[in-house]
């Protein structure tokens, strides 16, 4: 599933940012006492603003991001905190890619809409007692900015998922930058 803008876009998006990163999306923060201790697969990564925060919070993490330059600015971030991060850069529509990618403690997907057929799978990549945290646009999101309806998350991409883990919390926010769900689910 092709992502709102490209690699190019972010790329080049990144590269514009200043040497600031911004702050852990909140719901993160909120939802991080579901979280198994042990390992994280931040996938959708960009230059690491939750990927920080669960290192300061003495998680393992893995960032995936199809930008590099997203990925020089998490390594830059980090080390600069002297924080161990491993980073990999893929296209995350690939399947193939996902192959060998492991099992982790917990997975966050923000701002990235997996899809339904990959949400599925999942499981896959969860250890038993992982956590599965999902944040983004939600389906119920309406503005005029680059966000297009195939990106906002649908309750859909979740039936699957509902089948083979327990959900853990649903939260519905909106604010001035628009409509967002979270869902938490637990693998038995």
């Amino acid at each position: 599933m092709a992502y709102m803008g490209g690699q190019a876009y972010w790329d080049r998006k990144f590269v514009k940012r200043d040497n600031q990163i911004l702050n852990p999306e909140q719901s993160l923060v909120e939802h991080i006492r579901f979280f198994k201790k042990g390992s994280v697969l931040d996938i959708a990564c960009g230059d690491g603003r939750n990927a920080l925060f669960l290192l300061e919070n003495h998680f393992k993490v893995t960032g995936v991001d199809f930008s590099g330059e997203a990925l020089n600015r998490l390594n830059k971030f980090a080390a600069e905190r002297k924080y161990a991060v491993h980073t990999i850069q893929m296209d995350l529509s690939d399947l193939e890619a996902w192959r060998d990618i492991g099992v982790f403690d917990n997975v966050v997907i923000n701002h990235y809409r997996l899809g339904k057929n990959r949400m599925s799978r999942m499981n896959e990549h969860l250890a038993d007692g992982g956590v599965l945290f999902v944040c983004g646009f939600g389906h119920k999101h309406q503005d005029e900015t680059s966000v297009r309806e195939e990106d906002l998350i649908q309750p859909a991409d979740f039936e699957d998922v509902e089948r083979v883990m327990e959900r853990l919390a649903y939260v519905e926010h909106q604010d001035r930058n628009g409509f967002f769900v979270t869902y938490v689910f637990r693998k038995a």
